[in-house]
């Protein structure tokens, strides 16, 4: 009798990671496989309740950081959504500290396998000091894990490293084939050189936690599939040598089957999807920019200019800014009764994949994160894209590259105006080119959409899990 598999699922304490690892532990469990999905209390608690069915596959296993006399973080911040950019170093430094209740835990349970995050480094010496194979699962797209290439060109030990300043990210890199558009620009780039490149409070940079867990890995999983990604999945598979690069398809979250159970959260939202049924079909633009994405007051109101010239219906889902006294200091002045009965602003928690899937919904504003793309690319969305951190720019430019969204237009230190954000939305949702970018977006919808093909996906890394012990 085939024996149950164990694995061990340990993400990055960003939302960007949770959640993504948290619809590949469901993923995981409809197919067999026992899953420990490992973080801290809060975070787990922040998760979206299991589906009952696969309650007894999947435990949530919550470990302590106790920074009890090392000043790290105030206690209860326990994810990136939690902080100001400036202590990210010291959250990325308490994640280390999860390294030792995490060992106890493999010591104890034995799974069969470990799945980690490119940034829990630390798994590496645990899975090789427990004789446990590791995997590592990538959230963002396989072109992003092309452009960063090969553990030793990110490795501050390595004799290859590049990227020393900004102008190495600007432009792709030499393993990376001609035909792409993939890069940073200068101002996205020095951010990226600061945060990714520099030793932090633990002593180690982003860059050199990532080299290490290449290293030490048996395979890579990708959060994305061939059929949209198959060139870049062709390269990551030559850059990664003998270590197995595997799709795990999308990991699409279920569609919800209709709105009121998203509704029902508060009042707000069950006036808001009854303003949603008013709005003609493909009609409305959802800005969303997630929990991560800090804004400033200007950002604010150039993103609330852009809206009110384009006069185009939108709803924008926005997390109150730390600068805003209340809800109605986070708008510009007048810009409820401006837009009123055009438009809806709600501050807070979003039903996001509810309102994706509201046939009102024609098109989105987002940040180009990969779950967004996802999510938008899933039901037929045009999409704007005003990338701001990490991978976002990268996967704003791919779908650029495919004739999939417009870029707003910045100027040379990162600055974006209300007028180019306007410009693109109407050229998204009411032009010849918009049309003919719908028309694309709806060729990719019918991947992003097939949970057959996804499922298989799924199928095959479990067949990896199974035989490749």
């Amino acid at each position: 009798m085939e024996r149950d598999i164990h694995a061990a699922l340990v993400p990055f304490v960003a939302f960007g990671h949770l959640i993504p690892f948290y619809e590949l532990s469901i993923a995981l469990a409809k197919a067999g496989i026992h899953v420990s999905f490992i973080s801290t209390r809060n975070n787990i608690q922040r998760l979206p309740p299991l589906p009952p069915h696969l309650s007894s596959l999947i435990t949530f296993v919550p470990l302590s950081w106790s920074t009890v006399g090392t000043n790290l973080l105030p206690e209860g911040i326990e994810a990136t959504a939690d902080i100001l950019p400036d202590n990210f170093e010291h959250l990325m430094a308490a994640f280390d500290l999860l390294k030792h209740p995490f060992k106890q835990f493999v010591i104890e349970q034995s799974p069969d396998w470990i799945i980690s995050d490119f940034v829990s480094y630390w798994t590496v010496d645990v899975a090789k000091e427990c004789h446990i194979p590791l995997v590592i699962f990538s959230a963002c797209s396989a072109a992003t894990n092309v452009f960063f290439g090969p553990p030793e060109y990110l490795s501050g030990n390595g004799q290859r490293r590049l990227r020393s300043s900004p102008e190495d990210l600007t432009s792709p890199p030499w393993w990376v084939s001609c035909r792409s558009s993939v890069h940073y620009r200068r101002y996205e780039a020095i951010g990226v050189i600061a945060g990714f490149y520099t030793a932090n409070a633990s002593g180690i940079s982003v860059a050199e936690r990532v080299a290490r867990t290449l290293d030490g890995c048996r395979a890579v999983t990708i959060r994305s599939c061939r059929e949209f990604e198959g060139e870049y999945f062709d390269l990551f598979g030559k850059i990664m040598g003998n270590k197995r690069v595997i799709p795990t398809g999308v990991l699409l979250p279920e569609k919800p089957k209709k709105t009121p159970t998203a509704a029902a959260h508060n009042g707000e939202w069950s006036k808001i999807f009854e303003w949603l049924d008013e709005q003609k079909p493909n009609s409305v633009v959802f800005v969303g920019f997630g929990s991560e994405c800090k804004f400033s007051r200007d950002q604010v109101y150039e993103i609330a200019s852009g809206l009110e010239s384009s006069e185009l219906p939108f709803l924008w889902a926005l997390r109150k800014p730390s600068w805003a006294s209340d809800d109605l200091d986070t708008m510009p002045p007048d810009f409820g009764r401006r837009t009123s009965g055009r438009g809806k602003v709600s501050i807070g928690w979003a039903p996001q994949i509810e309102i994706l899937a509201h046939p009102s919904i024609g098109g989105s504003l987002v940040h180009a994160g990969w779950g967004s793309v996802v999510e938008s690319l899933r039901f037929g969305h045009c999409m704007v894209v005003l990338p701001l951190i990490a991978d976002q720019p990268l996967n704003a430019r791919l779908l650029v590259e495919k004739g999939l969204a417009i870029e707003v237009e910045r100027g040379e230190d990162g600055s974006f105006c209300g007028n180019n954000i306007a410009l693109c939305l109407r050229k998204s949702m009411a032009s010849k080119e918009g049309d003919e970018m719908r028309t694309r977006v709806e060729k990719a919808a019918v991947i992003f959409r097939d949970q057959k093909l996804h499922h298989q996906y799924v199928d095959e890394f479990v067949e990896y899990l199974k035989n490749g012990k």
